[in-house]
């Protein structure tokens, strides 16, 4: 039987995050957890000894049984202490109220758990031994204990979890334990090179593969990087080649970090800690949750939904995407995302009218399977849109927006020959957001908030190229996905492609002054040019020739209102978001020198031969 703990473990003090919020989620303590609930502490045996801390808040009211509601973490279960409670257990405080068995566990060498913590650990397809154990067993060993020896348990387990907790989530889907009978996957990370938190397309994301990785492997706890100065674009900039990080920092101590520089390709270190080669079945009911303005995993989330698509004869497998940055659906109302505001509390309305009611019927027999297979905010227009598959190919038709002289764009194609062209200068690059860019982590980051911030800081640079089109004369709504068609040569070797499809406000008549021509990006992506043909072997290009790159935007639902205009932007230099590409081909940019960094003549082609575009699924 479970028994609780007379001794109070240690406090310890948290750095707070963005991830740590995500985890914790307060809301208005309108209900009195200590009051309902009765706290356990234990150290849980996997089967090679090695022990996990966890948190069990079992409800008091014994008159009927509970299903079990796991949370995996490695940013803290605190408080700890069995008489130190969270204020809230739940995703919401609904299902505080309604009544869960609530698990709250430190993932192995994070915080009070033992063994070693190793970042995305790989999945063990076929284990051998008890020595074999990944994420997955962990969980399987994790729900058998508790089945066992927490009382009043109705023997269904759910698993729920939001950023690396939406990983842990997918990791408990792979190899299910007979009991686990709802899982949801939130802004889960799918493929760490091609598309989620560390890289993007090949592309380094340095910011916060940098502070990331620092933050988790300084110690067990979480330590944020100490910069010496406030705006980190300046900090990143004086570093000089990333390889100056090991050197002059961390030297060598960063197992993370020693990762990214041993492995800058798509090797099989990158494709073993891919998720979707593990998803061979859809055999647990999965709710995909993703938002549209998130700006750590955004591609992971869709990715999964689609790998999990194409195996789902169960009919298991269910995505919500809205007007969210990462995570920020398990937090106050939604109603507006920075300036953008979207007219309804759509991240309440998820949590009351989706979430609560899809763990209930799975784990609880309540009401009805009334989801639709996706249900997708559209924004612009801000309303809630249901669909029998995503992408949407019914009442959707594929259209290209091209290219042309003098900044147009126009859904015709391009009459005259030509191109456009800037120089890139590795060392005055093109920030990625308003300066000052403040660490990633910590109460003052705008982090969060930079995908919705006004694009009009960078449109008159002579590096940033644009084209707008007319003002719409009636609304344009996308649906699906979004391809970018570029067409481009360089004066170098080497080099980065920026692609942003942007929602240009109206000049005049917002009720908010500051909206009058706000340019709300939409769509964005970064390709990293020696990649264009494969990312396991990199390419160099020919200096001067003409090639063509073929960008995914990803999904989106939004529409572009009459009296808008459509922008598109590229650039080349994304900073310090994305490492700097020294524009000369070098095997290992990890290891480049200062004297690989050069300059380059970077030209944008619109033309019958060249026509460059964006691909955009227009709803008829």
């Amino acid at each position: 039987m479970l028994r609780r703990k007379s001794s109070i473990l240690l406090l310890l003090t948290l750095t707070v995050t963005a991830a740590v919020l995500a985890q914790n989620r307060p809301e208005a303590p309108d209900f009195d957890v200590k009051e309902h609930y009765t706290k356990y502490e234990v150290r849980l045996a996997m089967r090679d000894g090695v022990h996990l801390f966890t948190s069990v808040y079992v409800p008091k009211d014994s008159s009927r049984p509970y299903p079990f509601l796991i949370d995996r973490t490695p940013y803290s279960v605190g408080p700890y202490g069995v008489d130190l409670y969270r204020t809230q257990l739940g995703p919401s405080s609904d299902f505080d109220k309604a009544g869960y068995i609530f698990v709250f566990q430190d993932v192995r060498g994070r915080y009070m758990s033992e063994g070693q913590f190793i970042e995305m650990r790989p999945h063990i397809d076929n284990k051998k031994s008890s020595q074999d154990v990944d994420d997955s067993s962990d969980l399987y060993d994790t729900i058998e204990w508790l089945l066992k020896n927490v009382p009043r348990h109705n023997g269904r387990v759910g698993v729920l979890g939001i950023s690396y907790g939406g990983w842990l989530t997918v990791m408990a889907m792979i190899d299910p334990h007979p009991a686990l009978k709802a899982v949801s996957e939130q802004a889960s990370p799918a493929d760490m090179y091609l598309g989620d938190d560390f890289h993007h397309n090949g592309a380094f994301r340095l910011s916060y593969g940098l502070e990331y990785s620092a933050r988790m492997e300084t110690s067990k706890q979480n330590e944020a990087f100490d910069f010496d100065r406030f705006d980190t674009f300046d900090w990143y900039l004086r570093l000089g080649p990333i390889r100056n990080f090991n050197k002059n920092y961390v030297h060598g101590k960063l197992p993370t970090w020693n990762d990214y520089v041993e492995h800058p390709n798509y090797d099989e270190f990158w494709q073993r800690q891919a998720v979707t080669p593990y998803l061979k079945q859809a055999k647990v009911p999965n709710l995909n949750v993703a938002g549209w303005w998130d700006q750590e995993d955004f591609y992971g989330p869709l990715k999964i939904y689609e790998t999990l698509e194409k195996l789902d004869s169960g009919h298991r497998n269910y995505l919500v995407s809205g007007p969210w940055n990462h995570g920020s659906w398990s937090r106050g109302t939604g109603r507006a995302l920075g300036k953008i505001d979207f007219g309804t509390d759509a991240s309440k309305y998820f949590r009351e009218k989706v979430q609560a009611p899809w763990f209930a019927y799975w784990l609880k027999d309540k009401g009805k399977l009334d989801f639709p297979e996706a249900l997708t905010f559209q924004t612009g227009s801000n309303k809630w849109e249901s669909y029998d598959e995503w992408p949407p190919s019914k009442g959707v038709e594929r259209k290209k927006i091209y290219f042309h002289d003098a900044g147009a764009l126009s859904f015709s194609e391009p009459a005259s020959e030509g191109f456009d062209s800037y120089v890139s200068d590795p060392a005055h690059p093109v920030p990625y957001r308003h300066r000052p860019i403040e660490p990633t982590y910590g109460g003052a980051s705008g982090w969060g908030l930079w995908l919705v911030e006004d694009q009009r800081f960078v449109y008159e640079r002579p590096d940033v190229l644009s084209w707008e089109s007319a003002p719409l004369e009636k609304d344009l709504a996308v649906a699906g996905d979004i391809v970018a068609h570029l067409y481009a040569s360089t004066s170098g070797t080497d080099g980065d492609w920026v692609v942003k499809l942007i929602d240009v406000y109206p000049e005049k008549g917002q009720q908010d002054p500051p909206m009058n021509g706000y340019q709300l990006m939409i769509a964005n992506e970064v390709l990293r040019a020696r990649f264009r043909n494969g990312f396991v072997k990199p390419e160099p290009l020919v200096s001067g020739q003409v090639t063509a790159y073929t960008i995914d935007l990803h999904s989106n639902d939004h529409a572009f209102l009459a009296g808008h205009r459509v922008m598109v932007q590229v650039q080349s230099t994304w900073f310090p978001l994305i490492d700097r590409n020294p524009q000369k081909f070098v095997p290992n940019i990890f290891m480049a020198s200062e004297e690989d960094f050069q300059k380059a003549e970077q030209r944008v082609y619109r033309s019958q031969v060249y026509p460059s575009n964006v691909e955009l699924p227009v709803v008829r």
